[in-house]
């Protein structure tokens, strides 16, 4: 099993790289927490999806810290590595979404593996659901490791999630949304396509990312970004090739069968600047409970 971490987000609502920011008690990254659990759930290669003007910088902070104890390896989210028939404005400076971020990764990808975001602390239990999955899973079948809501907020603003829908813990929707609680302390999810906003209960399940495939994914991946593109001609500035929309639609289609996996864990993230010291507080709290070592990589 292999981990593939997307890194490239330089964090525009946390007002820099946050991949980057100390929140352990001896300065570790949240990204140093994932990989440490995912190697305790016996992952054997991790791939970080990055910027290539950040090479550097992550190799001389995250790599000198895990490349002792995993392989690693970088690969890069490049603005042109997509279809040639594609022009790119003048004006597009941001990659083109995570279902890009992923097909970069293509060559690199050797094993069944799971997707991560470089700045979501996840919690042991979606890792170790997420192994049982994967050493299991048959081919084209993947994997959403969904968490409860309530599990996944910030007090300090919305926060995007895949409002999933299933059926026997088989998917049959994900909704890529804008989550929020209104002045009535209601949950209220707003579609990004653009349709009607609507309530949904505390434990109703979302994905955040967490996402389990085999290599069958990378030619789907091909396909849909060629008919992405031929699709958003006209909007090349703003658009983006979303993995949830992607799976999504590669569950409808019968490509691939999507599993739903609950995990029990709550999410920490620094969505906003005004996240950090909660999240530095819940990972100091883990710590003292000797979930993890005060110094992780000692």
């Amino acid at each position: 099993m292999q981990l593939l971490i997307m890194a490239a987000g330089m964090g525009s609502r946390f007002g820099g790289l946050k991949q980057i920011e100390p929140m352990g008690p001896n300065d570790e990254f949240i990204i140093d927490y994932s990989i440490f659990d995912c190697i305790k759930a016996g992952f054997s290669k991790v791939v970080f999806i990055i910027k290539e003007e950040n090479y550097e910088v992550f190799k001389e902070t995250i790599g000198a810290r895990v490349e002792p104890h995993i392989k690693t390896e970088y690969v890069f989210q490049k603005l042109e590595n997509i279809p040639d028939f594609v022009k790119i404005p003048d004006s597009r400076v941001k990659p083109w979404g995570t279902g890009q971020a992923i097909y970069s990764a293509k060559d690199a990808i050797t094993e069944p593996f799971l997707v991560i975001n470089a700045d979501d602390f996840y919690g042991r239990d979606a890792f170790m659901v997420a192994k049982d999955f994967l050493e299991n899973a048959k081919e084209k079948e993947y994997g959403i490791i969904a968490y409860k809501v309530i599990n996944t907020m910030t007090e300090n603003g919305s926060v995007k999630r895949g409002v999933i829908e299933s059926t026997n813990g088989n998917l049959e929707k994900i909704t890529e949304s804008s989550i929020e609680k209104n002045n009535e302390n209601r949950i209220i999810a707003t579609p990004l396509s653009g349709a009607k906003p609507f309530e949904i209960t505390e434990d109703t399940l979302v994905s955040m990312n967490l996402l389990a495939f085999d290599k069958t994914i990378f030619p789907y991946l091909k396909e849909q970004m060629e008919l992405f593109f031929k699709t958003n001609a006209e909007n090349l500035e703003k658009c983006e090739f979303l993995i949830p929309d992607i799976l999504d639609k590669a569950n409808k289609e019968g490509y691939a069968k999507v599993k739903v996996l609950q995990t029990d864990s709550s999410w920490y993230g620094v969505t906003y600047k005004e996240d950090k010291e909660s999240v530095k507080k819940s990972i100091k709290e883990l710590v003292d409970k000797n979930e993890y070592p005060k110094d992780l990589w000692r």
